[in-house]
């Protein structure tokens, strides 16, 4: 069973499950929690993948608490009509964690897809540093998109026969989708596209960088627009009102920004292959963008992800209005510094990480039938169906 609830959960686990739905030795089991409702919609909608059950918890207004409360109460009815033999979780949403929890409460063991990432600061980003923190204890198998991920679960005391390096399963869903044919809905994204111009695509949603850090952003984006006019700034406006409020401000009414609604994945990934730079606090883009030659100037100041910082290929900037600017400014500016960063190597995998996940849990499997009935020695406990 693959539970998830949200975009950036939806895009890096449709491989996995596209890939247990090939396979001939897995029955795929797919429950989502609509923890985001419509971006959700759209990813399951682009890799054809229809839930076998849904929660449909999305409330506006809710708080983490009920998130979390509500994917527990709904989940576990589910779990026990279903038994499942395994349940994998991605990454560090409400949404996983509470469903680790909730398996974890049935002694169903827990599969956790993007596992080790660490920032060192548990309250940033808040609250998925502390959920992924939460969801390795839990889990029987940790699958480390990286040797850095991996490092960090050995240095907590994990098992190292309980974890496995497969890449990011997000460079697989990234070259499915840009193998796509798209077209912007957008006739604006379309001349923009066929205009030539250099893109600055801006996305930043990451809770704390609301209120302050988040209007200097704003600032500062309107100061590089004005300085490069032959720049378009791209800003996809994230849903919540508070992002929009300390963003539009600064940017409204300047010729050369232009503010669209979210795009599906596959717009977006057109979008994004389209850009020159790339300015965000997501932490799926600074996987993403290194595989299309994009330089990321990261809006925070420490990333779980140190490996694109180490690689070349992403760059922590913060979020003062004044080296926003500055750095900004530099890539915009330097060539030699431009084309260092665009040709860095990505370090997060080639598109293999679906079928390696996919390995690792055969392997378990076996380990689990040479020894069953003992969840102490084995990754998968007894078999439940």
């Amino acid at each position: 069973m693959t539970v998830y609830g949200t975009r950036p959960e939806a895009i890096k686990v449709a491989p996995v499950i596209k890939a247990l739905e090939a396979s001939d030795d897995f029955e795929s089991v797919t429950v989502v929690t609509g923890q985001h409702r419509e971006m959700l919609d759209q990813v399951n909608e682009l890799f054809g993948i229809v839930p076998d059950h849904d929660l449909n918890i999305m409330s506006h207004g809710q708080t983490l608490a009920q998130i979390f409360a509500r994917v527990i109460e709904g989940l576990d009815p589910i779990l026990e009509k279903e038994e499942p033999a395994a349940v994998i979780v991605q990454g560090d949403t409400s949404t996983s964690t509470a469903a680790a929890l909730a398996a974890f409460y049935r002694q169903i063991p827990v599969i956790h897809l993007e596992a080790g990432l660490r920032s060192g600061d548990i309250s940033s980003p808040f609250p998925e540093e502390a959920n992924r923190r939460i969801t390795t204890q839990i889990a029987a198998l940790h699958l480390a998109p990286t040797e850095v991920s991996r490092a960090n679960l050995l240095a907590e005391g994990v098992d190292d026969s309980t974890i496995v390096v497969t890449g990011n399963t997000v460079i697989d869903a990234l070259l499915m989708t840009a193998s796509k044919e798209v077209h912007f809905d957008d006739p604006a994204l379309e001349a923009l596209a066929a205009s030539g111009r250099r893109i600055l695509l801006l996305t930043t949603h990451r809770r704390e960088n609301w209120g302050a850090a988040m209007l200097g952003v704003g600032r500062a984006l309107a100061q590089i627009a004005l300085e490069f006019p032959d720049v378009e700034i791209v800003l996809p406006l994230h849903r919540n009102p508070l992002v929009r409020e300390a963003l539009l401000p600064a940017l409204n009414n300047i010729a050369n920004v232009t503010t669209i609604e979210p795009l599906n994945y596959g717009q977006f990934t057109r979008l994004m292959s389209l850009s020159y730079l790339i300015v965000t606090d997501s932490g799926g883009i600074q996987e993403e963008a290194p595989s299309l030659g994009k330089p990321v100037l990261v809006l925070r100041d420490s990333t779980e992800r140190p490996e694109g910082v180490a690689a070349g290929t992403t760059r922590l900037i913060g979020t003062c209005q004044e080296d926003v600017e500055h750095q900004i400014r530099q890539l915009l500016s330097s060539q030699e510094l431009y084309d260092r960063m665009a040709g860095s190597t990505n370090p997060y995998g080639n598109g293999d990480a679906a079928q390696s996940s996919l390995h690792a849990l055969r392997s378990n499997t076996d380990r689990r039938s040479a020894n069953p009935g003992n969840m102490q020695t084995t990754t998968f406990g007894t078999t439940r169906k």
